[in-house]
């Protein structure tokens, strides 16, 4: 597999002349233009320049039951999804409900195991919410992050007697050209038909947040309280960054305006007892939060706990406002991920060594399929997503893994690269092959799907085949896009600061510049690392390149990003590396 292109990225000179006319530092002003800021006003992340929750479908009807409900006294469940974002869409939901109002002892959530109940509201998770206490089956089913595609799930809610709100962000199931939507009493989803709202990519927790807007304003519009004394839903939007980066959803303007300010809260030590403890337990810094906690040691701990365990940790984590059960509950939460990373990397050791036997094909010349499935009845069910994302940042293909299900079929899940939409190719599969999926859904760049075992060859050759038709060259081509080289005269501490300060994320990816220096010297660290001494501009500066341990040549054009090592009080700025030319 061949090394990426180091390509740069393209600047729009008008759009970065506004934003530094407008003030912009020079170099955060070519960044933004980079990735297709325009003007001013889109930088602007004030919670006053948040879309309105009146423009997004079913906001403003679901509010209007919520505040009858409440009112009411109705029992309220929330279904929860057993990610991240279904994690703290759910600590969100039940938070916000309690500050507006709803009373205590009316409130209750549950959610999915994995392994048993699968994923969304099924008619087996109705059944559960209304049966676990004699006698106290909810009125209201809430699903968060999950709901649009649980057809026989709120019919069976339905059937019971139960109202359904649904709110979710995915893609709702299609039957030909026809999209079929569940029978709920409201539906909040940016993604379904007929829907304005201007931002497609909010995470489910982004969802079920605008409904609490939304909830807020018919309360105050029925005088539950005023203006002056409604209650402050921005304490929230700690858990709102944190679900939106962890669910690796677009980082569009709106988006970019809640993390920012979940961001800004915890840098200012606001955040829920549960967000602290796990900055704690990460070793993270949460005065200098940034969007990597989020995606990389707090969104994991959370991830680990519906992959390996129970997603109920990770959720009476982001609920209990007791710091210490906060901090227990996290150090379950870390060990659990320690488990789950020597997990990954036994699977991940055998996936490769099967997509090695794979490219050995003569018939493949060294190259991996334009679709990669791989399956082995070895592989545990609830680390199969992180597997596929590691082997598709490896080969640039869309890449499933599939692991055996508690109930004997195979359970896959699917990451994609720019330029294949996952969730439509598997409708074509699906077209195409009539039964040979059992579920499927998902997002463009991640999907899952269910199928039979003996399924799986079929599967393959059938994901392959659309892979083959949709995928040319050059997107099969694997590019690294950088922002170009680097003044000297930023390799300071406090450009570094200034970059972390910053959002950054899916689809607007931090800074990776690149330039050419020479290699004075080179050394393995703990066997996998590649420790670089480089002549860049005259100067001598320390780079790592994590996870490579090939040796490089005397002269090379480096991309890499900027990051301060600290040691003995002391700073540094260190060139991250990212790949070479």
């Amino acid at each position: 597999m061949n090394a990426p292109a180091i390509t740069r990225r393209d600047v729009p000179p008008r759009s970065a002349w506004a934003l530094e006319q407008a003030g912009v530092h020079p170099l955060l002003a070519r960044l933004f233009a980079a990735r297709g800021v325009r003007t001013p006003d889109e930088l602007d992340d004030g919670l006053a320049r948040l879309l309105p929750p009146s423009e997004l479908t079913g906001a403003q009807a679901a509010a209007r039951f919520l505040a009858d409900a409440i009112a009411a006294r109705k029992r309220l469940c929330v279904v929860a999804d057993y990610d991240c974002d279904g994690a703290t869409a759910c600590a969100v939901a039940l938070r916000g409900l309690a500050l507006l109002g709803a009373a205590p002892g009316t409130l209750s959530h549950i959610v999915p195991d994995r392994a048993v109940h699968g994923y969304g509201l099924t008619p087996a998770i109705v059944d559960l919410a209304c049966d676990a206490v004699p006698g106290d089956c909810p009125d209201v089913l809430i699903t968060v992050d999950n709901g649009i595609a649980s057809l026989a799930g709120v019919a069976h809610a339905r059937a019971r007697g139960l109202d359904v709100v649904v709110t979710d962000h995915h893609l709702p199931a299609r039957e030909g050209d026809a999209t079929l939507l569940p029978d709920a009493t409201v539906i909040v989803n940016p993604n379904q038909p007929a829907c304005g709202f201007a931002s497609k990519n909010l995470a489910g927790v982004g969802v079920v947040f605008y409904v609490l807007l939304a909830l807020r304003s018919e309360l105050r519009e029925r005088g539950v309280f005023s203006a002056e004394q409604q209650p402050r839903l921005d304490s929230l939007l700690d858990l709102v960054a944190l679900g939106t980066v962890a669910d690796v959803v677009r980082l569009d303007a709106n988006n970019r305006r809640l993390v920012a300010q979940g961001l800004r809260r915890i840098r200012a030590g606001r955040m829920q007892p549960g967000v602290a403890a796990l900055f704690t337990v990460a070793g993270r810094d949460a005065s200098r939060a940034c969007g990597f906690d989020f995606g990389f040691a707090l969104g994991p701990r959370i991830n680990a706990a519906g992959r390996l365990s129970d997603m109920s940790l990770g959720i009476e984590c982001l609920l209990t406002d007791d710091p210490e059960r906060a901090l227990a509950l996290a150090q379950q939460l870390d060990a659990i991920n320690r488990e789950r990373r020597e997990l990954e990397a036994g699977m991940r050791e055998q996936a490769e060594g099967l997509l090695a036997d794979l490219l050995a094909d003569a018939a493949l010349a060294g190259d991996p399929p334009a679709a990669l499935s791989i399956y082995d009845s070895g592989f545990h069910e609830g680390v199969v997503g992180i597997v596929a994302s590691r082997l598709k940042d490896r080969v640039h293909r869309p890449t499933f893994i599939f692991a055996r299900g508690q109930d004997g079929l195979l359970k896959g899940s699917g990451r994609s690269i720019t330029g294949f939409h996952l969730r439509d190719a598997l409708d074509l599969v699906s077209k195409r092959h009539p039964g040979l999926l059992k579920r499927f859904g998902g997002h463009a760049m991640a999907a899952g799907a269910t199928l039979e075992e003996a399924d799986f060859p079929v599967f393959r050759q059938a994901l392959q085949q659309v892979a083959c038709e949709w995928l040319d060259a050059p997107t099969l081509s694997r590019i690294l896009l950088t922002d170009g080289p680097l003044g000297i005269e930023y390799f300071t501490p406090e450009t570094v600061r200034a970059l972390d300060a910053q959002v950054w994320g899916q689809a607007f990816e931090p800074p990776v510049f690149s330039d050419e220096v020479e290699v004075i010297s080179q050394r393995l660290v703990g066997e996998k690392h590649l420790k670089l001494s480089v002549r860049h501009a005259g100067t001598v500066r320390d780079a790592i390149w994590f996870g490579h341990a090939e040796p490089v040549a005397d002269r090379v054009t480096l991309a890499y990003q900027l990051r301060l090592d600290e040691y003995n009080g002391k700073q540094r700025v260190q060139m991250i590396v990212e790949g070479l030319a």
